[in-house]
């Protein structure tokens, strides 16, 4: 492959300035309720195609939300050997499946050629809720009143990140990043400063998989999800008729790579991650929160201002987009007041999927990539009846972009608020993914 003719400058930085590394993605995997692969997530986004449905992990029946996202036909078996497989959760099987797509999508071999150039960095929220469901349960119901030997890592929140790290060899710096939903834009912002710091090559992103009972209750003591029996209704982010969230499973995962070395061997570039910005509200959040909406601008302000953008300059906004009613509207006064008197560009896709809480910010940038590698604009999946206080510049039909620059937006529980910058790389015009 021939790498496309890509510039611009990276963060805080002039264009001729070659002292600070660039990070450029160069691989994207994605496995989530949109589909296995970044292939099949663009066409259901293009599509506009619901992926919720009833929650088959477990039995549900019993919850007040019953319906939820998850990846439909998975074989783990695919990518991990049936030892890995018994050590670890599902949501570590989705890790090695999009981290195993992204890496062949980037053209790089399985495992790293020079370890300690390569590090992962990922996000999660709550680690390997149905194996330390299952062995709980063992635990409190058999005779022996055991857990396995596994129970420990694989319920543990950095799990993920160490299998890779062993799986691909990568032992560079490694760590977890954990913010709630809002993580999963901080893991690729700190994979940039990882390049910087003299990486090759990050792993970055996240998956999740928040379907079991326990995971499910604790997800309903918040009040926010939805109880909504038609799928075609349950969730629907800034819609008059928005009445919470449903949960997901998946996510995607990136290959960072300093821009050195992609070039030299000839990679395709998706983009490069020029700007991002992390608040907090400092409050717990409560039946009443909605989130600051001030401090939600401040961070994207702070990516806009390090990527070195204007407002204008923004092709497409991804937003958080929680689908409650009171969120919402925090989010479109954030927005405005971030962009003035302009309508924000936005569109948003998480009513196809469902919200995989840390994994759900990286399928917005992976949907972000995609669009500028297809050189398409997605419409929106909604809102069918803007909810007022929610007046935003909606896409609602595709279009291409005119500066390649798309504002990723992500809120976590408890007050955490990131946004991302990434800029597209010019479409090649021969390889579609």
């Amino acid at each position: 492959m021939t790498a496309p003719a890509y510039g611009g400058p990276a963060t805080g930085r002039s264009p001729g300035d070659s002292t600070v590394a660039r990070a450029v993605v160069t691989g994207i995997g994605v496995v989530a309720p949109s589909g296995v692969g970044a292939d099949a997530h663009w066409r259901t986004v293009l599509a506009g195609r619901r992926r919720t449905g009833p929650i088959s992990l477990f039995d549900a029946s019993g919850y007040p939300t019953r319906l939820g996202g998850e990846v439909a036909d998975f074989d783990p078996s695919r990518y991990a050997d049936n030892r890995a497989l018994v050590q670890t959760d599902r949501w570590t099987h989705l890790g090695f499946a999009a981290t195993a797509l992204a890496l062949a999508d980037a053209g790089l071999p399985e495992q790293a050629p020079d370890p300690y150039a390569w590090a992962v960095t990922l996000a999660s929220s709550s680690g390997g809720n149905l194996f330390g469901q299952r062995e709980l349960q063992r635990l409190w119901s058999s005779p022996t009143r055991t857990v396995g030997a596994y129970q420990s890592i694989a319920w543990f929140y950095a799990a993920s990140v160490g299998q890779l790290s062993i799986r691909h060899q990568a032992k560079g710096p490694c760590g977890v990043l954990v913010a709630e939903s809002a993580g999963g834009l901080d893991s690729l912002a700190h994979a940039v400063r990882t390049v910087r710091r003299g990486a090759s090559v990050v792993l970055a992103g996240a998956t999740e998989c928040p379907l079991s009972p326990y995971a499910l209750a604790c997800q309903l003591r918040s009040g926010l999800l939805s109880a909504e029996t038609d799928p075609e209704r349950a969730y629907g982010p800034f819609d008059a008729a928005a009445s919470g969230y449903l949960p997901a499973e998946g996510g995607a995962v990136f290959v960072v790579e300093e821009w050195g070395h992609a070039t030299a061997r000839g990679a395709r570039v998706y983009g490069e991650v020029t700007g991002w910005g992390a608040t907090h509200d400092a409050a717990h959040t409560t039946a009443e929160s909605a989130g600051d909406p001030q401090q939600y601008a401040r961070a994207m302000r702070l990516a806009l201002g390090r990527a070195g953008v204007e407002p204008a300059d923004v092709d497409v906004v991804v937003p958080d987009a929680l689908g409650v009613p009171r969120y919402d509207r925090s989010e479109a006064a954030a927005l405005r007041s971030v962009f003035g008197g302009l309508a924000p560009p936005v569109t948003t896709h998480k009513s196809l999927t469902g919200r995989a809480h840390q994994g759900g910010p990286a399928l917005d940038v992976a949907t972000a990539l995609l669009a500028f590698a297809h050189d398409t604009l997605p419409a929106s999946a909604g809102p069918d009846t803007v909810a007022e206080g929610c007046e935003l510049g909606f896409l609602r039909a595709a279009r291409r972009p005119r500066h390649r620059l798309a504002l990723v937006c992500a809120r976590g529980f408890d007050g955490f608020n990131s946004a991302l910058v990434v800029r597209g790389a010019p479409p090649s015009g021969t390889e579609q993914r």
